[in-house]
């Protein structure tokens, strides 16, 4: 993110959405490419951001093509872009909304990975449970199989959050927003097991915040999970890549293959807009098509 001091708005703008809107880091960083984008294009024209009209916005629009950017990329730059200019319009540093007008082109939204039951049964006994380390791995598999956490909600997970006697995981998400997830006994076991066996020994009796340790008794990192998924997945060889992300959506989509209602699955997953949610029926029709192709006879 290339601001320079004449793009005092864009930073104010960025500052907005890390204060008053609780955005992530990690989405605060993609808004900042996104209109640093806007703020070099302005620079192209001579104009200060503000002062760019519709006709130079549209330009901008042509400009992201240009630039290599697909459907799905182009929208989220216009969206961060629409975003800013609604927000001059709040604070009254412009009259009007130059982007009212001007939509993005529609992006393809691809179906989410996912793995069968089998596969993470494969994956959830893949962590040698000889080892510290593999009963940590089979407690964070199942709890992410489980749950449906995000990867951030997954290593920020503190031990008051678990209510082991209820099965309740208080989870804080997205925009600093808590909800509370269902934790099933077969998690909650293997939790137990690491709690009583191996946390211990990581953390060497230091008082750490996090549920979840690395080797060295620290939090554990973002990085550091997705190798822990990833390991795993190559011992199972359920998948060559597998993210953390794909359990996510694994866990969803079993849900809604077993009857479960989809603002239901909203509430657990965190979703503030259920249209989000609602990919998840598209994975299972899809599944519906499959076994149908599969098994009918005159298929």
């Amino acid at each position: 993110m290339d601001l320079r001091s004449r793009d005092q708005p864009l930073r104010d703008y960025l500052d907005h959405l890390r204060v008053e809107r609780g955005l992530s880091e990690n989405t605060l960083e993609a808004y900042g490419r996104d209109l640093g984008k806007l703020a070099e294009f302005a620079r192209t024209k001579k104009k200060p951001l503000l002062a760019l009209a519709q006709r130079d916005l549209t330009e901008f629009v042509g400009h992201l093509r240009e630039l290599g950017l697909g459907p799905r990329s182009q929208a989220r730059a216009i969206h961060a872009v629409r975003g800013f200019y609604r927000y001059g319009v709040r604070e009254g540093l412009i009259d009007a909304d130059p982007m009212e007008n001007l939509r993005a082109p529609r992006a393809f939204r691809a179906l989410p990975r996912y793995l069968t039951p089998t596969q993470v049964e494969a994956l959830l006994e893949a962590p040698d449970l000889d080892k510290p380390l593999g009963l940590r791995d089979r407690a964070i598999l199942e709890l992410m199989y489980a749950t449906g956490l995000r990867a951030s909600e997954v290593i920020g997970l503190r031990a008051e959050g678990l209510d082991m006697d209820l099965g309740i995981v208080r989870v804080m998400g997205k925009g600093q927003k808590e909800r509370l997830v269902p934790l099933g006994k077969v998690a909650r076991g293997w939790i137990r097991r690491y709690l009583a066996e191996t946390r211990e020994r990581l953390t060497r009796g230091r008082p750490v915040p996090t549920l979840f340790v690395n080797h060295r008794g620290r939090t554990l990192s973002r990085m550091g999970l997705w190798g822990i998924v990833r390991r795993h997945a190559v011992t199972a060889g359920v998948e060559r890549i597998l993210t953390p992300h794909v359990l996510r959506h694994s866990f969803a989509s079993h849900l809604l293959e077993r009857g479960a209602d989809l603002r239901s699955l909203q509430a657990m997953l965190g979703h503030a807009d259920i249209s989000t949610t609602q990919i998840y029926t598209h994975v299972t029709r899809e599944r519906l098509r499959q076994l149908y192709d599969q098994f009918h006879p005159r298929a």
